[in-house]
């Protein structure tokens, strides 16, 4: 057996995928096996939504986009457990994602849930949801491709609905029943307390 073969044989699987490059977009084949819808969720927390979503749609390809290297591991090992080649999980701020990295209308759904309120007035400009990230959505979504969000916090949900409903390019639609039923380790927590979700999605309805 050739050196090489002998360390790939040995070396465990991952869906950890190291970016290349900061300032070249993603080629989206070397990621997964299969060519499909991709739906990115930003923000992957533990993985469990993300990892029982991909479960339940295997004709979809799905990418976790996490800032935070142990959150991500958490993803890797519950989607290897789950034995899931349409799941894959990359390491890098969100917005930087979005605007430098992934292919313009590669993705047919993004989901963000429960992204850091930034409660402090002062601090609000670190908000992830703002007029600037409607425009990244749009450079992002496929045509009919759909924002989906879900928050804790009154005032962000305030913020996401005004930011979202001055852009013409977006019109507001039904969260599905199926889609709100897969919950966020946050929301689990949160359900368990009795503090409330609120949730919007926004389609896309033409391209920049």
């Amino acid at each position: 057996m050739e050196p090489e073969s002998i360390i790939k044989s040995i070396t465990p699987p991952n869906l950890i995928y190291r970016i290349p490059s900061i300032v070249e977009q993603l080629d989206l084949t070397l990621l997964y096996s299969k060519d499909q819808p991709l739906e990115v969720e930003l923000g992957s927390g533990d993985g469990s939504f993300l990892v029982n979503y991909a479960r339940l749609h295997r004709e979809h390809n799905f990418l976790g986009v996490e800032r935070l290297l142990g959150r991500l591991r958490k993803l890797d090992r519950k989607g290897l457990r789950a034995g899931l080649a349409n799941l894959c999980g990359v390491r890098i701020e969100s917005a930087y994602f979005l605007e430098y990295l992934l292919p313009p209308h590669s993705a047919s759904a993004l989901h963000v849930y429960f992204p850091d309120p930034w409660p402090k007035r002062k601090h609000r400009k670190n908000r992830l949801i703002n007029a600037r990230f409607t425009e990244l959505a749009q450079q992002s979504l496929a045509p009919g491709g759909v924002v989906y969000l879900r928050t804790d916090d009154e005032d962000y949900f305030s913020q996401m609905v005004a930011v979202f409903g001055v852009n013409s390019a977006f019109r507001l639609v039904e969260t599905p029943e199926s889609l709100s039923g897969v919950l966020t380790d946050f929301e689990r927590n949160f359900q368990a307390r009795g503090v409330a979700t609120r949730r919007a999605a926004y389609r896309l309805e033409f391209k920049l």
